[in-house]
């Protein structure tokens, strides 16, 4: 016989995870470290003593300079046959994706349960339109191999609900009148829409299929922004783009690699430090080969993409931004301004636009019909994007949540209705 109220809802996301729980009004988001509610996606496996930090700590720890490994975006290679494999974390030490989901899931369970003060069995979690755009097969394994690693981590039960769907029972709450709403939830790895009918004559419903015009999708979000911005800002500056002596430019895979969170450790496997130590005579500027080498011996491409995510948000705040990058070379910097973070997230934000248009096809409703257009997630402080996407249903309202707890706490009133 279960315990009352031993379940949580978990937004696992791409950058930042939450989890909340049922409280005596409602549900209360779980401090999971001190003074925040919403952490990073973060592991650092430690070389030196094989211990393990979680969010903000895994975090500064690797950016103290401990020898380790720092383990981001872990969701974003659900479904893929990485989940299967090993990667080292130090000394010899090899460890399985899944493994990295399961730790992970673990402690978010362990906190959450020390703030219950009792067992927590089971669990809603929250899962994008599509982890796998257009490939059903991959998508159904990414949710399977998610449900595994929830009950490994210890849960009895889980069960699983869309997140903008989540979204759009947090946004409901507040509701005085019958509403189609839009729901914009744009993280860290999707950028995922719903159309639904809220109301408050309808938020006591369990079952709200009859309300869910359409759900779409696309794997397009945050970190490929960042992506974005880390190649036309700072990646320049150690050779992407420059003049090769053989053909127009050099090579830009190992670029493209540095710049993609689960792929920079690849760059450091011996084998590849040789390969690019041997492309020197690739390059025009000499100097461009030199700086990157640098880049890799002193493993820095952590570094570059979290200097590449604070550029961007700055360029949203200021519309500019200033990156030092004295850690290469003494006085090397980089400037970025919005006209080419503009440039450089076009595509990007055009495929999202189309999953919003395309929402609208799938409900077979017309834009003037949409009464409202909810905002949430870590990337919809992106100006441009919100912009773009109100352009979609340009008579809705456009209403912010939270961006970082409007979805847990939906899925938080899910876990209430499913579970309570």
């Amino acid at each position: 016989m279960s315990q009352p109220h031993d379940y949580c809802a978990i937004d696992f996301g791409t950058s930042n995870s939450a989890v909340a729980l049922p409280a005596e009004r409602g549900i209360k988001l779980v401090e999971l470290e001190p003074g925040y509610t919403s952490i990073p996606t973060a592991v650092f496996f430690s070389a030196e003593d094989g211990s393990r930090a979680f969010g903000r700590e895994a975090v500064q720890t690797y950016v103290d300079g401990y020898d380790g490994r720092l383990m981001r975006s872990i969701k974003s290679i659900l479904g893929s046959d990485l989940m299967d494999r090993a990667t080292e974390v130090g000394l010899g030490v090899n460890i399985k994706y899944i493994d990295v989901v399961i730790a992970y899931l673990k402690q978010l369970k362990q906190v959450s349960e020390r703030h219950a003060g009792h067992a927590i069995e089971r669990a809603i979690l929250g899962r994008p339109v599509f982890f796998v755009d257009d490939e059903p097969v991959r998508d159904a394994r990414a949710q399977t191999t998610m449900a595994e690693a929830a009950r490994i981590a210890g849960f009895k039960e889980v069960a699983f609900q869309f997140e903008p769907i989540a979204a759009a029972l947090d946004y409901e709450r507040t509701c005085q009148k019958e509403t189609l709403v839009m729901v914009a939830d744009i993280g860290g790895g999707t950028s995922d829409f719903s159309l639904v009918r809220v109301g408050p004559t309808r938020h006591a419903k369990l079952e709200r299929a009859d309300d869910i015009l359409a759900n779409h999708g696309v794997h397009v979000a945050g970190t490929d922004f960042d992506r974005e911005v880390n190649l036309a800002a700072i990646m320049p500056a150690i050779g992407f783009g420059s003049p090769g002596r053989q053909q127009s430019v050099v090579p830009g895979a190992v670029y493209f690699d540095l710049a993609t969170w689960h792929l920079i450790n690849t760059v450091y496997a011996p084998n590849r430090i040789i390969e690019i130590r041997q492309m020197v005579n690739m390059y025009a500027n000499i100097r461009h080969h030199e700086r990157l080498m640098r880049v890799l011996e002193r493993k820095l491409g952590h570094e570059f993409a979290a200097r590449a995510e604070q550029a961007k948000i700055d360029v949203a705040l200021t519309t500019k931004a200033e990156i030092d990058l004295a850690h290469i070379e003494a006085d090397l910097n980089a400037d970025f301004d919005e006209p080419r973070q503009a440039r450089a997230l076009a595509d990007k934000l055009a495929k999202i636009v189309d999953a919003a248009k395309e929402t609208l096809r799938l409900a077979n409703i017309r834009n003037d019909e949409v009464g409202a257009l909810y905002f949430t997630g870590g990337s919809t402080g992106l100006r441009s994007l919100t912009d773009a996407l109100a352009g979609v249903v340009p008579a809705a309202e456009r209403v912010t949540g939270d961006r970082f707890a409007s979805v847990v706490s939906g899925l938080g009133v899910y876990a209430a209705r499913r579970f309570g």
